[in-house]
């Protein structure tokens, strides 16, 4: 393997090497195509997902009132935000720019603006090939998906037997069992399980069974939970006992990681439905001393402030079990990707997943990727660059090994170690 001999050469083949290489996307809300109405896509779910809508109530007339918005159809709704942060103000904000990149990127013309054209292309689309499609433009060899065993519409899905394309794997999502043990036990028992409405022994045991029946049933590849930023461990809460004697024991004994997604403070703004949580600054040592006291289990770990990444790429250095990813939700934009990269790939190496789409729609996963590259390269650029200059000489093989892992080779790994 010939080493790279110029700095224009290096330059070009980690730039190459980013936009070429596989993407494993570890946590997404995607579904199955056969799971219906659950499967969001097209151009008037893009139009109306909740950043968008978020936006729109920045710069529309205080005539339009979040109830009258919520009355009118997905149609109506996806028309107002398209009047009102596409045309009557610049789509600069990474959402509005992420509608653009997507469209623009399946060949449609955003110049003529023609929002009824846009619908009747995508209403030709078999959303099975257009999956496809999806994937293929993103440059991803699958998708991990967030699959609620609290929620009856996906329970009913995952009964049925249907068929989950192999482009979908699943997540066991659980945070309705550490954060609300009342709604937990009700579904619970609905489902055929021995529950009671407080944690007492014959409920923790019959909780026990319930994930590790689901964890048979849909062999996810985690249990994830998002959590806010008041979440402590460990305390007297009901949400560190349920860690400690249901959720921890089932990790460590099914090998199933656990994925904690942190710092979410929920529904500040309700009648933004979706759009109304916010961020808050979490508890860093609630990680450090889940990954001290149960070093045998495996913790997969995002934090929403831009406060708590520092202190989270120190705790990735300390603990093997603990693997850092994403540059979730709030984070999502180019400024801060390219920040917790730098950062991360100063402290951590290639030892973490850069990023995750976080999509709920399905076409988002173009714009996500198509972005997050371009930020990546130029970070990863830098860190070779300084190599270089220190008098390392890489192959053209070993920075192509580099972009795979940042993008879920590193993931892999750790779910092998």
């Amino acid at each position: 393997m010939a080493s790279i001999a110029s700095l224009k050469t290096l330059q070009s083949t980690v730039k190459k090497a980013v936009q070429t290489t596989t993407i494993t996307d570890i946590h997404t809300h995607l579904f199955p195509t056969t799971h219906g109405k659950l499967l969001l896509w097209g151009v008037d779910e893009l139009l109306t997902y909740h950043y968008l809508v978020s936006e729109l109530f920045t710069v529309a007339p205080r005539s339009l009132t979040h109830k009258d918005f919520w009355k009118m159809s997905k149609q109506a709704q996806a028309d107002v935000v398209w009047e009102h942060v596409f045309l009557k103000h610049g789509p600069v904000s990474e959402a509005s720019r992420g509608v653009l990149t997507t469209l623009n990127l399946l060949g449609l013309d955003v110049k003529k603006r023609n929002l009824a054209s846009i619908r009747k292309w995508f209403a030709a689309q078999k959303v099975e090939n257009y999956l496809e499609k999806v994937f293929k433009i993103a440059g991803l060899d699958h998708a991990v998906m967030t699959n609620n065993p609290f929620m009856r519409e996906e329970v009913d899905c995952w009964k049925k037997g249907l068929k989950v394309n192999n482009r979908l794997k699943p997540a066991l999502r659980i945070d309705t069992l550490l954060l609300d043990w009342p709604a937990a036990a009700k579904e619970m028992k609905a489902q055929g399980y021995k529950v009671s409405s407080t944690p007492d022994a014959k409920s923790i045991a019959s909780a026990r069974r319930f994930l590790a029946d689901w964890i048979e049933e849909i062999k996810p590849v985690y249990m994830a939970a998002s959590l806010g930023p008041d979440f402590s461990y460990p305390d007297r809460s009901t949400c560190t006992k349920v860690l400690d004697k249901i959720v921890l024991p089932t990790a460590r004994d099914l090998n199933v990681p656990l994925a904690m997604m942190i710092g979410v403070r929920k529904h500040v703004m309700p009648a933004l439905g979706d759009g109304g949580d916010a961020v808050g600054v979490a508890d860093g040592a609630a990680v450090m001393h889940l990954c001290q006291k149960h070093p045998d289990i495996k913790f997969l770990v995002t934090m929403l402030s831009r406060v708590n990444q520092h202190e989270l790429c120190v705790l990735g250095r300390k603990f093997p079990n603990l693997h850092l990813f994403g540059c979730w939700w709030f984070c999502n934009n180019p400024s801060i990707i390219e920040e917790l990269t730098r950062m991360r790939l100063e402290l951590l190496g290639t030892a973490i997943t850069c990023q995750h789409s976080d999509a709920r729609v399905l076409d988002q996963l173009i714009y996500k990727w198509t972005h997050t590259r371009k930020i990546v390269a130029e970070a990863l650029c830098e860190k070779y660059q300084l190599a270089w200059e220190a008098g390392w000489r890489p192959t053209t093989q070993e920075i192509s090994r580099d972009a795979r892992a940042i993008f879920g080779g590193s993931f892999y790994d750790f779910l092998a170690k």
